[in-house]
């Protein structure tokens, strides 16, 4: 385990090049989007490394999805019921997307349209044209391509904020330690533990096809000491789970997920700024 001294200097070196604009992802052709997420103390200040507890669990109701495509909907609603807001329902958010092709940047909207705080981090801005092949995308790609790209060009002037750059599982066990946020994260459901695939309720929805698929999950909490990831799986009949970080990373890294995540930040929005539905 590194010390928490190194990674948040580690966390903040990036901060300051992406910022500078010294910061590239050579895998990227996308110039990256400024870092605006920072971590501080209840009253403003920097965070120490004696402010960093060894574990932090964020209580997060769980709610299953319904049907093989609505799980990113799913944790968008964990998220805004672990924020406050009681007045919508999964039905609600399918009414707000409109469609069954559900992608990161879809749930970016909708969170903006809540006026949730959060980061979108993803390593490709717009659909990975090489992923038009992939079984799990192929089927409605040609008509995901032109409206995924155009919410990605619409996301900085509608207040969207969009950093193309890899997060770490450390950085994110920093955020998930500090108590003040969670994550929504893309991963591949095959790349997770075997006893993950013996639950009855994962395998209604993936079925016995163990090629890529894609699958969101919230991350609510983390155990230094055991180096440990607490989500919540809207597949999943258990509401809690606990993931190591080497199989959460390989699951957000597997090809098909742009290691795409949605660091929320869990300050409560005025009631006057959340949408009602």
């Amino acid at each position: 385990m590194w010390s928490m001294t190194l990674l948040f200097n580690k966390l903040f070196k990036v901060e300051d090049e992406m910022q500078s604009g010294l910061y590239t992802d050579q895998s990227q052709t996308a110039e990256a989007y400024p870092c605006s997420v920072t971590l501080s103390t209840s009253n403003g200040n920097p965070f120490h490394e004696t402010d960093v507890p060894s574990s932090c669990s964020i209580n997060v109701p769980h709610y299953n999805q319904q049907s093989s495509w609505d799980c990113g909907l799913a944790c968008i609603l964990m998220v805004l019921k672990t924020s406050g807001i009681d007045n919508c329902n999964i039905q609600e958010l399918k009414d707000l997307c409109n469609i069954n092709s559900i992608w990161t940047v879809d749930l970016a909207y909708l969170l903006q349209k809540f006026s949730i705080k959060f980061s979108y981090f993803t390593v490709t801005l717009g659909a990975n044209p090489t992923y038009s092949a992939e079984k799990f995308y192929m089927d409605q790609f040609s008509n995901d391509l032109v409206r995924v790209d155009m919410l990605f060009q619409n996301a900085s002037s509608g207040g969207i904020d969009i950093q193309c750059r890899s997060i770490s599982e450390r950085e994110i066990s920093l955020f998930i330690l500090s108590g003040k946020y969670v994550a929504i994260a893309l991963v591949d459901q095959y790349k997770l533990s075997d006893s993950w695939l013996k639950d009855a309720c994962l395998s209604e929805f993936v079925g016995g096809d163990t090629a890529y698929t894609g699958h969101y999950i919230v991350i609510c909490g983390y155990n230094s000491d055991t180096d440990e990831f607490e989500i919540r799986d809207p597949a999943s009949s258990r509401k809690s789970r606990l993931i190591t970080s080497k199989c959460l990373e390989e699951a957000r890294r597997s090809f098909g997920t742009d290691e795409d995540l949605l660091l929320i930040s869990l300050e409560k929005c005025d009631d006057q700024d959340c949408l009602a539905v």
